[in-house]
């Protein structure tokens, strides 16, 4: 099987992210054209439900299926991989099954009661088969992430958005005409059809390989997995803790938004609108290059963990600056952007640009946001996990009590929901350098963040003498992708300049090797 170095497994991994990232934009896009305001709203008030939901179903183990599987490949111990995954399996499924029945029985109360809106019911009952299918994804993702191969799973992300965005235009158009919420259903359809035909793909990678057969005494795999179990757990219900305050998190948003706006006195149908442009048109844009953190951060786990048994503290800082380093780079163009041209942006995207005032004070705190992913992961890589799960419950109790706080007050309303999500990110960063400089004396090099900070400053420059001079000229599409496009480029020089990439990391790339 093809294993990767850290920084191969990463481009690997942001290469397929950059490609779903762009498909996933024209599949919301659709959805957003199709459906409206409104639409998307009950369309985002169901995911996070299905979150919250998925991760009780997987109990953190991904990380650990991941770091068990790398050390066990390390002295060639094909049975207890095999150990593993079957382990992980059994859990999963059964977790899922029983998540699967619960998440049908309470979407009524979950519909009418919490979310305010009983529309949203027929969505939240349409997305509960992905469950299952995404439990034994995780566990096929582990897998090949501790093998170290990304190829399988960057695969098999195209191909769900491939699917996806093939379906979801005929199943939305399909029940369009029996209400916003069956079409919301519809979106939801897609996204299950583009899980299964993924996770068929990476079966049939898996199968192929034959390093593994499952069947073959799989009952009695479980019955003796106890130790397995421990193993996998010391490292899986730190991570769940972490996980399940997140999504406990974003389960809560839009019941505790819902609930503020109608203190407030917003209608339900307007509270609704609202919601839908926060997070299905803003959020999106923010959230654009976690696809590279995340990318970094799944690569870096397994490095950091090898780096730390082999107590090469000098690489694992190497490790962190080299992923704080990337993530900024990364994060710093599109906070530019953002507030620069956000009207433009969602106008093009979505034909409006009402929610621009969202986009412009959330962007330069949302810069934080794209170093904390690779943050999360080096914590969890050194067995930290725990102060990283108190470093996301301060955040989120932040986020709540300032929510609470501003959206039930009319002259904020939604508003106070983006200051809220601001203030919640700013802190949980912070406090993740906190610990690592606690735990191993970690800090960002000071030449370094004077580094950052130029590059957000000339950039910001540049970005500001094209925006002046887009606006003298004829508003359209194609000019305002040509002033993107000689933004882009100058911020690139930037980087180079500045050495935000080295040669070395250059040389890692196979199109550069020779050159």
């Amino acid at each position: 099987m093809t294993k990767q170095t850290f920084l191969q497994g990463a481009i690997i991994l942001i290469i397929a992210g950059m490609i779903t990232r762009f498909m996933g934009f024209i599949n919301r896009i659709v959805v957003a054209r199709l459906m409206g305001e409104e639409g998307v709203g009950l369309y985002m008030m169901a995911l996070p439900t299905l979150f919250l939901v998925m991760t009780l179903t997987q109990l953190g183990l991904p990380v650990a299926i991941s770091k068990r599987v790398a050390e066990a490949d390390a002295v060639n111990d094909q049975s207890k991989i095999k150990k593993i995954v079957i382990v992980s399996l059994a859990i999963t499924l059964l977790s899922s099954v029983l998540f699967t029945i619960l998440l049908a029985f309470g979407a009524p109360y979950l519909a009418s009661t919490l979310l305010t809106d009983s529309r949203s019911m027929l969505p939240l009952i349409a997305i509960t088969p992905i469950i299952p299918i995404a439990a034994v994804s995780a566990v096929i993702r582990g897998y090949f992430q501790g093998k170290q191969n990304m190829k399988p799973q960057s695969y098999a992300q195209v191909i769900e958005q491939v699917v996806r965005i093939a379906c979801v235009a005929f199943f939305v158009n399909l029940l369009l005409p029996y209400g916003v919420e069956y079409a919301a259903a519809g979106a939801m359809f897609s996204v299950i059809l583009g899980e299964l035909i993924s996770l068929m793909y990476m079966l049939y990678v898996f199968k192929r390989k034959k390093t593994l057969k499952l069947r073959s005494r799989f009952f009695s795999y479980v019955k003796s997995g106890q130790t397995v179990l421990r193993e996998l757990f010391s490292i899986a219900l730190p991570s769940l803790g972490s996980r399940m305050i997140g999504s406990i998190s974003n389960f809560l948003d839009p019941i505790l938004v819902f609930q503020s706006l109608a203190m407030a006195g917003v209608s339900s149908s307007l509270a609704t609108k609202q919601y839908g442009e926060l997070t299905g048109y803003v959020m999106p844009l923010l959230f654009l290059p976690t696809f590279i953190t995340h990318s970094l951060s799944v690569a870096l786990v397994p490095s950091i963990a090898e780096a730390e048994a082999n107590q090469n503290r000098k690489l694992i800082h190497y490790r962190i600056h080299q992923s704080i380093r990337i993530s900024f780079a990364s994060g710093a163009i599109s906070t530019v952007v953002l507030s620069l041209f956000s009207v433009q942006l969602l106008t093009y995207m979505y034909g409006t640009g009402n929610a621009s005032h969202y986009l412009v004070l959330m962007a330069p705190f949302f810069l934080l946001l794209y170093i904390q992913s690779p943050l999360q992961a080096t914590l969890q890589a050194l067995d930290l996990a725990r102060p990283a799960m108190w470093n996301s419950l301060i955040g989120v109790v932040l986020k709540s009590v300032v929510l609470l706080a501003l959206a039930t007050n009319p002259n904020f309303g939604i508003m106070g929901a983006a200051i809220a999500i601001s203030a919640g990110v700013v802190v949980v960063t912070l406090l993740h350098l906190a610990v690592l400089y606690k735990a191993i004396g970690y800090a960002i090099p000071l030449l370094d963040a004077c580094k950052m900070i130029v590059l957000l400053f000339l950039s910001w420059m540049v970005g500001s003498y094209l925006k002046n001079i887009l606006e003298t000229m004829d508003s359209n599409l194609m000019t305002f992708l040509l002033v993107l496009f000689v933004f882009i480029v100058v911020y690139l020089v930037l980087i180079f300049a500045l050495k935000f990439i080295t040669k070395e990391e250059l040389r890692q790339i196979p199109f550069f090797r020779k050159r």
